[in-house]
């Protein structure tokens, strides 16, 4: 898989900080191997404790997207998160397209416990907060006019009644999960092969 960097001028730096990323997320693994050999030599846990894990966590201002480091609450549109066994926090992405494309990637091994997506037929599109929703029971616009983070993105909906709205006034195809396809999220290029990128 390609990985896709904004190359605008605030995230010039990115090489340098993409260094310092590894660097500590080579330290948060090893952390993280401690930690899980605790849970595992502490025999039962309290399943209220794992249920709250599972829950949807609300960005803040510091809040950044796992594939490129963007803060999410800068952009418009969707934002994801996806709860990964063996992370107490989520991975969040700033775009439901990036959120597809790490999914449908082949290479995507982890095990994943939960996937959220935020309710865009509640929350504000320009500045979306809260209303998060389980991303496999949403309903999805893929191909619509309106732009998220990266560009073109898929507008995520807990109502098809909002998403067939949504698509009337804004294009696009009302999909369900488990129907959209590697294809329709392929980042190779920019953003939905957005060569003005």
């Amino acid at each position: 898989m390609t990985s896709y960097l904004c190359t605008c001028r605030r995230h010039a730096d990115a090489g340098a900080i993409n260094g310092v990323r590894r660097r500590l997320l080579g330290r948060a693994a090893l952390a993280s191997l401690g930690a899980l050999g605790l849970t595992a030599l502490s025999g039962c846990s309290d399943p209220s404790s794992t249920a709250q894990a599972l829950a949807p966590v609300e960005i803040d201002r510091s809040t950044s997207c796992e594939l490129d480091g963007m803060l999410l609450a800068d952009y418009p549109g969707p934002k994801a998160q996806v709860h990964f066994a063996g992370q107490s926090q989520p991975s969040f992405f700033c775009d439901t397209v990036e959120l597809f494309s790490t999914l449908l990637a082949g290479e995507q091994v982890r095990t994943v416990r939960a996937v959220y997506v935020q309710d865009m037929g509640q929350a504000d599109w320009n500045a979306p907060r809260g209303h998060w929703i389980d991303a496999k029971t949403a309903v999805y616009v893929v191909g619509g006019k309106r732009h998220g983070s990266m560009g073109p993105t898929i507008g995520s909906f807990a109502q098809e009644t909002d998403a067939k709205k949504f698509a009337a006034e804004y294009g696009g195809k009302v999909l369900r999960f488990a129907e959209i396809t590697a294809d329709m999220v392929d980042l190779s290029g920019g953003a939905l092969h957005d060569t003005r990128m």
